[in-house]
């Protein structure tokens, strides 16, 4: 896509962040409104009847009045307290129409896909739809519709389009991807042409999104790449001075490794242990056996080529490629994965450089 459309992704997120934070500050007046339309559901108002023309007509009406509104006041308390939750109503609700299709125009005129899409949605929408449910899913279904009622849309995008200017950083990873001068044929002269699209935007200008203008003067602009083939000299001069400032990474070391391996929530450990659970074999990697499996990556990115924690999900699946194999018939077993276990599968492999090289 073209260059300027991480802006309007940036806008999008800015957009999502802002309406959530209206969200949560509507919540309180949301609630209750749905509370007000749970109670007309639950006891609808009254019909008024014409003015009374005697005494006795007024005195009547008085008295029915006064009793709907301690009925109402005696479900209002009993809904508060969470006493008519199962009970259920029946509500309606718009009916949403997915897009059949995709819309595509060119870059920059995002507004035209924006009101087709509008203009296509209202023409397919259909009538509001009558649905049962209990009183708890009509609470849910009705407190976002009444948090979007009193979201200002408006306003929210402005107010997401001046946190973007002031406050939005955009990452560019891989750019050593893009790194190359012209000179010949093949992919380097394309190269440069994203290189002289990103200027613009990094140098800062006016980029058109469905929101409104957004300028990119103030946006934090971080960039990354390998380097190991190209070098930063290899970007053109305007694209190197609007990134004055270079840090060099260190590699990943061995506790690095080990903390990729046992900490994150998704870890690679975790997820085996997950697999082989469903054929109901427990897997148990002690700390040697995770220590093990991080010696063995650095031992063969050392002795290959370093593409850091890249190397794990292959010593991973060397090392358990038997227990993964056989696990329907290992079923109520338990398998630890200690040092020696890893080090038995992984001995002929990362003892031949050769032949780690291809496996590993």
């Amino acid at each position: 896509r073209d260059v300027e459309s991480m802006v309007r992704d940036l806008v999008e997120v800015g957009v999502e962040l802002v309406r959530q934070e209206r969200r949560e500050q509507m919540r309180g007046p949301a609630h209750q409104a749905v509370e007000r339309r749970l109670l007309d559901l639950l006891l609808p108002p009254r019909p008024r009847s014409a003015r009374a023309q005697d005494l006795a007509a007024q005195a009547q009406e008085r008295e029915e009045q006064n009793s709907w509104e301690r009925s109402r006041e005696t479900l209002a308390q009993r809904l508060a307290a969470g006493e008519l939750e199962t009970r259920v109503v029946e509500i309606e609700l718009p009916v949403g129409v997915a897009m059949p299709f995709r819309l595509s125009t060119p870059g920059g005129m995002e507004e035209i896909d924006f009101d087709l899409r509008g203009i296509l949605s209202e023409a397919f929408r259909g009538k509001p739809k009558q649905r049962r449910m209990t009183i708890a899913e009509a609470r849910q279904a009705l407190q976002r519709e009444e948090e979007d009622k009193l979201v200002d849309s408006e306003q929210t995008a402005r107010d997401a389009i001046r946190r973007v200017e002031q406050s939005g950083i955009l990452f560019i990873d891989e750019l050593d991807k893009i790194a190359g001068r012209e000179g010949g044929n093949g992919p380097e002269v394309s190269r440069e042409g994203v290189q002289r699209d990103l200027l613009p935007i990094v140098e800062g200008t006016l980029v058109n999104t469905k929101y409104g203008h957004v300028r990119t003067d103030h946006v934090l602009f971080i960039a990354a790449g390998a380097f190991h083939v190209a070098k930063p000299s290899d970007l053109i001069p305007e694209l190197q001075g609007r990134f004055p400032i270079r840090v060099e990474l260190e590699g990943l070391t061995r506790e690095d490794l080990v903390r990729i391996l046992t900490e994150p929530e998704g870890s690679l450990t975790r997820q085996y242990q997950a697999l082989l659970g469903t054929e109901d074999v427990t897997l148990e990697f002690t700390a040697d056996g995770v220590r093990a499996i991080a010696d063995a990556a650095v031992r063969v990115n050392a002795s290959t080529e370093n593409i850091g924690a890249r190397r794990l999900p292959t010593i991973l699946e060397r090392v358990l490629e038997e227990v993964s194999f056989a696990g329907a018939e290992m079923a109520g077993q338990r398998v630890v994965i200690d040092r020696e276990f890893v080090e038995r599968r992984l001995e002929a492999v990362t003892n031949d450089a050769d032949l780690s090289r291809f496996v590993l």
